[in-house]
């Protein structure tokens, strides 16, 4: 039996779920696959981006868990764009590389097929994820950067790179305080259970 992790107060009021890295893998082939399986990766880490936005203001939860940064170029999840930019191995490649592929001049592509029987996507965010691919999928990166920096969550970084809190994405875009503390409670519970269950 395995023992008890111990959870600071800290920890608790603080926290948010892991990231899920192969649902990451998951949302991003699903673009990718509606894309004839290659497009600009700045697009790809857009298009990502709104999904999880999407699914935040919708649900009050979100797909990946990714952190969100803001960058010269808009928002972006941080964890995703570092799995895509930073070269690994071939014989270290993390879940996310072994289905999307590095960029080359810029874009990426589908690497090995993705088990879609293992799909840990749910029928309303795969719903998501076609809803954001209609209306965001036909346009062109630069016109994704110009639309992401309209989000109201989205402050210039000058140059580097400034975290975006999910409090800010909530109540920035409609919801009430005591709507997003009671989004963020979730979602502290949920870390919370993963710090101590494992």
């Amino acid at each position: 039996m395995c023992p008890m992790k111990t959870v600071t107060a800290h920890q608790a009021a603080n926290s948010t779920p892991r990231f899920r890295e192969y649902k990451a893998a998951d949302l991003a082939f699903r673009l990718l696959e509606k894309h004839s399986g290659k497009m600009s990766y700045l697009k790809l880490v857009k298009l990502m981006y709104i999904v999880e936005r999407e699914s935040l203001l919708r649900w009050g939860r979100s797909v990946t868990y990714d952190r969100f940064v803001s960058m010269p170029h808009g928002p972006v999840l941080s964890r995703t764009l570092d799995l895509i930019t930073e070269e690994a191995p071939p014989d270290e490649l993390s879940v996310f590389n072994q289905h999307i592929s590095q960029p080359n001049d810029y874009k990426v592509g589908l690497r090995e097929p993705f088990p879609m029987e293992n799909s840990t996507l749910s029928p309303a965010e795969i719903d998501l994820i076609d809803d954001v691919y209609g209306q965001y999928g036909p346009l062109g990166r630069w016109n994704l950067v110009e639309i992401t920096h309209s989000f109201p969550e989205w402050e210039d970084p000058q140059g580097s790179s400034t975290d975006i809190s999910i409090r800010s994405i909530l109540e920035r875009n409609g919801k009430t305080e005591p709507e997003a503390d009671a989004i963020l409670s979730e979602l502290n519970a949920l870390a919370l259970a993963e710090r101590t269950f494992g």
